[in-house]
């Protein structure tokens, strides 16, 4: 490997930052929403709480460089008997102040080109009648602000300004030091007048927002014709802090009540330390500065000293009280300009004078690394660091803090930011565990709560459905929060207040999966694995179980990228085409409601073959009817489908068409040829594909016509059709399908311009016999050879919506009827392409749209999607959006395109606010196609195990699902092509499918109920509560030993005890040394688990306990060569170290144990083989060839065994001071230490040394190593504390390498997440290894790595040539591409030195993060930039998906 690819696989999933703002809508747009039901219900139920909801603002979070918008839906409850058409099943977390759901929805995702520093949400004030919006912004490392904003016109965040603090011209901010402790910091005036933020530690930046009144003259229009426009900022000066005598700022904060901005600044005059805080403890400092930002003045208003050395965080108290909390670990004070007070959380707060008592709270805490977020104006709420929820209140009088309380709430995840989002709604942002939305409702006085809603808040766990969506959350949080045997349900304090105390209730609402941090992982067997896979197929065999989380967060992460369905039966069928599933419903039975259709079973499946058709029969078993049924089995069925509300059942094969009532043929429809003067020549035309949206069913014809079908729901009889448009018009048709809007309100009657009156519509259409009849629109989407698409609305076939060139993939599509001029700039474009030559032009006039598919998944507010499979492969999703267009903007548009002065008449009925954002799919790798039969690729489910989205068949199957308007793309490889699927439900197969395989093999199967499949890739968590460290594969006996830590408290003189040296004699006297309290220590132990058979939680097979005061540090599966018996033997290797006090000597054990496990009973079978004691701690153990490899301390030992003996047999002394890791290839071994780099060693059998052959002399602090195997190549990789990569490699023959003693960097790269683990995967050979046999690329490997933000990604060898083509891409890239935010991927990938010296390394890493936005750009774009770096579009997305398919692991 001279070149390599690094790829993201799984993005990161902790969130570190959260806020919450109006961001793609502004306060105004929310009514005030009465709930449905009389009122008077309500108050009974709820004497406190009448208060509404009010406008709820959107969620924005950030994880490493990931960055999501969300919107809240809530839900409100209708206790009322109107709504019995869904049966009310609770949802997660009851019913509480009239809601009785909320749930996050996702509105943009980007990731970005840089870590996400801090985030802060510039407010718009509440001015404009609250019509404007907030503005994001977001800091970057050394120096970079970026201001965002939510622009509708493109449904995406857009940036209004960029601020650089960085490079040469601001050299003097860092004042000579180069390396900080933390990047900037912004914090935001609560009435976004100003921003503030920290960068370099010292020096403050004040970002001044726009005035409203100042806009120009063109925005004050854009507001009065109904835009939105978000607050900006417009201009920047500098504070240097240090001119005011301000040296180590910790922390600071704009304060409420005040006309100007108030800054208030907590920072330290003079450092103390450990040794020193007995008498030196109180030198913090706060200081309020009033910020002047046009006279760029900051006088100081008032200052208060003697606060302790522990605070650490400032909170501003909201108005109408004002002033500022500080935060300390050990106690939390209030100043305010006129008054001040302070509560003692512990013991170890110590006041000023040391004379004076200080009020205590009700019970010790310790606040250091808590969160906090208001829920009232008075009421504070904190988050420890176990996970505990307090609740302050202060206690006031007028604008006086007299004194502030103090009382528990809930446990829940362990928070690394909240956000209160509205007024009854807080997000607990987690990067150690799930995140959690949760309601909150504040009573006063005692609970006065009618006993069945505080059942269903209290003891939430006992219904079922609850728990089953435990279940599939996997969210380990939630357990805690919900049950109640933490702590009582309502947070009351002490109560010897007057004041009637707040009671809050909260019921968790959402959650978002998180399965960092990944601290170790290992790859092991599924349970349902399957021996004969080979190739791709195989890699579903294996599942990647990850230690993540901590604490009581901590649990299994068992990772899978490919879903693996669970066989119910298995059926040989070869030949097949296609295969549907279609209900039948008896005309008696139609006067049931709706509801029951979820769980109606189908009545027939439909088996379409080469030349016959098979029907069979669904109810119970699969029973061939054949025979019996009026069905045409003559030849190969197209399509099948239900038509009239499931009355009838319509067959489409090639000449013709039944109507089928159950097995009764009740209508026979042969189908003439489109083309009558075609003549003889018209027996070519039959049906190629089919679209069925009841009542209408649309065929596409071979010869690129269109006929549909409209059928009479009375007589239950259909007509052919050809719609006018088509008949007279000779283009041809090459996909085309129906899409059924239907719904609550039909989504896309809302983009067409009258949307004021068709609001109220949809509704309000009932039926004779009361029965709301929801039919929705019905549109039909064609997409032309030449590459055009449009949308017309069904029976009338008037064109709404229509796109010139659809396959080209642009980011956004909009209606060219209105937007025709808007488009100008393209053209020129094009013209240059001419010129060039025409190579390239036929080359985008080739690709054309082979299917289409539009649909809508998903609650009420949910957009449709639109999917087109292009020719050559390509696969563009789209997602609709509204834009209303302003009228008088039209106009102007409709005068300069001159064709459509005529048409004006018919611009009203068309969607001119409809518009599509395209949606990336980077990770689906997708198909060559061949010329082959259009058999039709995509099957839309509704229900598979409650999940619903797409399916696509084909030679790289997958699934689309649909979560919060997210797709999720789960790949299925283990059976290779699927050429049909469909879905079943019945008696034996709940919510199942069946899909065919090319081999022909017919399956039906479910999916593994235990996995949640909204992440990126599919997960199950198993909680173990405790924090685990390590975990290897045993792979004989399917068992992962793992080693988990659980904090236990210990009596304190205990713990001081075993810090002392016991064979040093006794230096203290034991009398003096009596300690009052308990000490959290952790205890660690090594857990056996295994699996468990039906996907439930895994079991605990055997526990081995370590001892007081001992660490284990490593724990692996060691093949050891037994010397007396000649064979070998395979042992678990358990490492570990005493930590204890400074003055005792390290020493830690060595453990070897066998590991039994019988078939009948459950616990497994460990024995002890062997246990010594070293010197030093033993961090890291391997086996090389048979023997056993330690690292003790500063020494590396080679041991052989004996059967009841480690020997040593050799030694090396390296210098390192601990080794990190130890990796083996042969005889080579690679070892990795905590700052001395990497160190690469050899082992001879014959003179039995350990011999050193090149170390890196650099400093570095390693985290992970492993070695990189291209063919023949070696290299070996290292990842840093900076979250860099470096390969390295062993050339003694070149002279850099002063005689081999050095190793050479060959490449380096910075990855922006701490990596912690590597495992060398075998690459998977892809098409175009196939072509050269014999090739060195079967020895080729990757490493897949995990790192502390939750992500996972791998670093591939690339030969030379495809390496330099893709390098050159990337470099095009950098300035083709817009990135978001403005940041710039090359200086984000630049090694980071932190300060060191470093001479930089070659560039030999493709970053895939930015090579995947190449798939991004329109076709014309695409292939400007091939044709710029000398290649061809072809080319470079087969290298792409050559490099997509060799990593598709797992």
């Amino acid at each position: 490997m001279s070149f390599a690819a690094y790829k993201m696989m799984h993005w990161a999933t902790g969130i570190e930052h959260c806020a919450s703002g109006f961001i793609s809508h502004s306060a105004a747009d929310f009514t005030p929403r009465i709930p449905p039901g009389s009122a008077d219900d309500l108050d009974s139920d709820w004497p406190t709480s009448t208060k509404s909801i009010g406008p709820i603002p959107n969620l924005v979070t950030a994880a490493a460089n990931v960055l999501e918008i969300y919107t809240v839906r809530v839900q409100e409850d209708s206790s009322s008997p109107v709504d019995s058409k869904n049966p009310a099943e609770p949802k997660r977390g009851g019913v509480l102040a009239g809601i009785s759901e909320a749930s996050l929805e996702l509105v943009c995702h980007y990731r970005l080109h840089g870590n996400v520093e801090s985030l802060g949400v510039l407010s718009c004030g509440g001015v404009d009648g609250g019509r404007k919006r907030d503005a994001i912004i977001l800091t970057f490392q050394d120096a970079k602000i970026s201001v965002l904003e939510f622009d509708d016109s493109i449904h995406g965040l857009r940036t209004s300004s960029m601020h650089c603090f960085e490079g040469p011209d601001w050299l003097h901010l860092k004042r000579g030091r180069e390396c900080f402790a933390r990047g900037p910091l912004v914090k935001v005036d609560p009435q976004g007048r100003c921003a503030g933020v920290l960068v370099y530690g010292q020096q403050m930046i004040i970002l001044k927002a726009a005035e409203a009144s100042s806009g120009l003259v063109s925005e004050d229009n854009a507001l009065s014709s109904g835009a939105t426009v978000a607050s900006r900022i417009e201009s920047s000066y500098i504070i240097g802090l240090r001119d005011l005598d301000m040296k180590h700022v910790k922390d600071f904060i704009f304060i409420h009540g005040y006309i100007e901005p108030v800054m208030v600044i907590l920072h330290e005059r003079e450092l103390t330390w450990a040794g020193r805080v007995s008498w030196k403890h109180h030198t913090c400092t706060i200081s309020a500065l009033s910020i002047s930002t046009t006279l760029k003045q900051h006088p100081l208003i008032w200052s208060s000293t003697n606060l302790p050395h522990d605070a650490y965080k400032l909170l501003a108290v909201p108005s109408p009280i004002g002033g500022v909390l500080i935060i300390g670990a050990n106690t939390i004070h209030y100043h305010s300009q006129s008054a001040s007070c302070v509560l003692a959380l512990n013991n170890f707060a110590v006041p000023v004078g040391g004379s004076q008592e200080m009020p205590r709270s009700g019970f010790t805490v310790e606040l250091d690394a808590a969160n906090a977020a208001w829920l009232t104006n008075d009421v504070a709420m904190f988050s420890t660091k176990t996970g505990e929820l307090l609740l302050l209140t202060l206690v006031y009088d007028g604008r006086i803090v007299q004194r502030l309380d103090l009382s528990k709430s809930r446990a829940s995840v362990l928070t690394s930011e909240i956000t209160t989002i509205g007024n009854s709604l807080f997000f607990l942002g987690s990067s150690l565990g799930d995140s959690l939305l949760v309601q909150y409702n504040s009573g006063v006085g005692a609970p006065t709560v009618t006993p069945g809603v505080k059942e269903e808040v209290g003891d939430i766990e006992s219904d079922a459905p609850f728990a089953k969506r435990l279940r599939r959350s996997s969210s380990d949080a939630l357990q805690d929060i919900v049950s109640g045997e933490e702590l009582s349900l309502y947070g009351t304090g002490p109560n010897n207040s007057q004041t009637a105390q707040k009671t809050f209730t909260f019921a968790v609402r959402d959650s978002l999966v998180n399965v960092g941090p990944l601290k170790d992982f290992s790859q092991g067997l599924r349970i349902n694995a399957d021996p004969n896979a080979t190739g791709i197929a195989k890699q579903s065999n294996y599942e990647l179980v990850c230690c993540s989380g901590h604490g009581k967060n901590g649990a299994l992460s068992v990772l899978q990228q490919s879903i693996r369905p669970e066989t119910i039966t298995q059926e040989s069928l070869p030949g097949c085409k296609g295969i549907w599933t279609v209900y039948h419903k008896n005309s008696r039975s139609d006067s049931l409601k709706m509801a029951a259709d979820e769980d109606e079973y189908h009545a027939y499946l439909i088996i379409s073959l080469e030349n016959r058709t098979m029907v069979l029969q669904t109810a119970n078993n699969l029973e061939e009817v054949t025979e019996n049924v009026d069905y045409y089995v003559q030849g190969s069925t197209v399509a099948a489908g239900n038509l009239f509300g499931r009355r009838r059942v319509i067959q489409v094969f090639a000449r013709g068409a039944r109507i089928l009532d159950g097995g009764f043929m009740t209508q026979d429809l042969p189908f003439k040829s489109s083309y009558i003067e075609a003549g003889a020549g018209s027996e070519g035309t039959v049906v190629s594909s089919v679209s069925i949206a009841d009542p209408y069913v649309l065929l596409r014809m071979s010869d690129g016509s269109i006929q549909l079908l409209v059928g009479d729901p009375s007589a239950c009889s259909v007509s052919i059709t050809i719609p006018p448009v088509f008949e007279s018009s000779k283009k041809l048709v090459s996909a085309c399908t129906l899409y059924h809007d239907k719904g609550p309100e039909p989504w896309l009657r809302k983009t067409s311009t009258d949307a004021w009156l068709s609001t109220g519509m949809g509704e309000a259409i009932d039926g004779a016999d009361g029965i709301t009849h929801d039919q929705g629109d019905v549109y039909c989407v064609v997409g032309y050879e030449s590459g055009a698409l449009e949308i017309f609305d069904v029976p009338n076939f008037s064109c709404v919506f229509s796109v010139d060139k659809f396959v080209s993939g642009k980011t956004h599509i909009v209606d060219t009827f209105f937007h025709g001029p808007a488009n100008n700039p393209v053209k020129p474009m094009k013209k240059e392409s001419e010129d060039v030559g025409h190579c390239r032009n036929e080359n985008s006039q080739s690709i054309k749209v082979v299917e289409l598919a539009m649909q809508r998944l998903g609650a009420q507010h949910s957009r449709p999607f639109l999917f087109g499979i292009l020719s050559d492969g390509t696969i563009l999703c789209y997602h609709a959006y509204v834009y209303e267009v302003s009228e008088n903007a039209s106009k102007v548009d409709n005068v300069s395109s001159q064709s459509s002065i005529n048409l004006s008449g018919i611009n009203a009925s068309r969607l001119r606010n409809l518009r599509f954002v395209r949606v990336p799919l980077d990770t689906y790798a997708k198909e060559e196609t061949s010329s082959e039969t259009s058999s039709q690729r995509i099957t839309i489910f509704k229900n598979v195990g409650g999940l619903q989205g797409l399916f696509f068949s084909g030679s790289c199957p997958a699934w689309f699902m649909m979560f919060r308007e997210r797709l999720r793309i789960h790949p299925q490889v283990c059976d290779g092509p699927i050429v049909a699927f469909t879905v079943l439900h019945n008696v034996n197969c709940n919510h199942g499918f069946i899909y065919v395989t090319l081999q022909g093999a017919l399956k039906i199967c479910q999916l593994p109920s235990s996995l949640s499949y909204d992440n990126y890739w599919p997960v199950q968590k198993i909680s173990l509560k405790g924090t685990p460290h390590q975990v290897t594969y045993f792979a004989e006996k399917n068992l992962y030993p793992l080693i988990v830590s659980v904090p236990v408290l210990k009596p304190l003189n205990q713990v001081i005890l075993s810090l002392i040296d016991q064979e040093a004699g006794n230096q203290f006297e034991h009398d003096n040394m009596i300690f009052e309290g308990t000490y959290p220590v952790e205890e660690f132990e090594v857990r056996i688990m295994e699996p468990e058979k039906s996907s439930g939680p895994w079991q605990t097979r055997a526990t081995i306990p370590m001892q007081s005061s001992e660490n284990a540090l490593t724990v692996r599966v060691v093949t050891l060569f037994n010397t007396t018996t000649q064979g070998n033997e395979t042992l678990l290797a358990i490492g570990t170290a005493y930590v204890q006090g400074e003055d005792v000597a390290a020493r830690g054990r060595v453990l070897l144990y066998s590991v039994e496990k019988s078939s009948d009973n459950a616990q497994a079978l460990v024995t002890e083989v062997y246990s010594k004691e070293l010197k030093g701690a033993i961090s890291a153990l391997a086996s090389l060839q048979g023997h056993l490899l330690i690292a003790s301390g500063p020494k590396i030992i080679l041991h052989k065994w004996t059967g009841t003996e480690l020997n040593g047999v050799a030694f090396y002394d390296v210098p390192p001071l601990y080794v990190v890791s130890l990796n083996i290839v042969k005889n080579f071994i690679l070892v990795g230490d905590i700052h001395k780099s990497i160190y690469f060693l050899s082992w001879k059998e014959q003179g039995s040394q350990l011999n050193l052959l090149a170390k890196d002399f650099g400093s570095l602090d390693c985290l992970a190593t492993e070695f990189l195997i291209d063919g023949s190549t070696l290299s070996l990789t290292v990842s840093d504390d900076q979250k860099n990569v470096q390969i390295f490699y062993y050339a003694p023959k070149i002279s850099e390498s002063w005689k081999g003693q050095k190793l050479l960097a060959r490449a380096e790269f910075h990855v922006g997440a701490h990596v912690t683990k590597f495992l060398r995967l075998q690459l998977l050979p892809t098409s175009s290894d196939r072509t050269a046999p014999g090739s060195d690329k079967t020895n080729r490997f990757g490493l897949l790595f995990g790192t502390l933000d939750g992500s996972i990604g791998c670093i591939a060898p690339l030969d030379e040539l495809t390496f330099r083509r893709l390098q050159s891409l990337q470099k095009k890239l950098v300035d083709a591409v817009p990135h978001v935010a403005g940041l710039n991927p090359r200086s984000f990938r630049h090694f980071h030195s932190n300060g060191k010296a470093h001479r930089p390394g070659p560039d030999s890493i493709v970053d895939c993060e930015l090579l995947s936005q190449y798939e991004m750009l329109s076709l014309e774009e695409q292939l400007g930039i091939a044709h710029q770096i000398g290649t061809t579009r072809k080319q470079i997305m087969s290298n792409l998906n050559d490099l997509t398919l060799g990593t598709s692991f797992l």
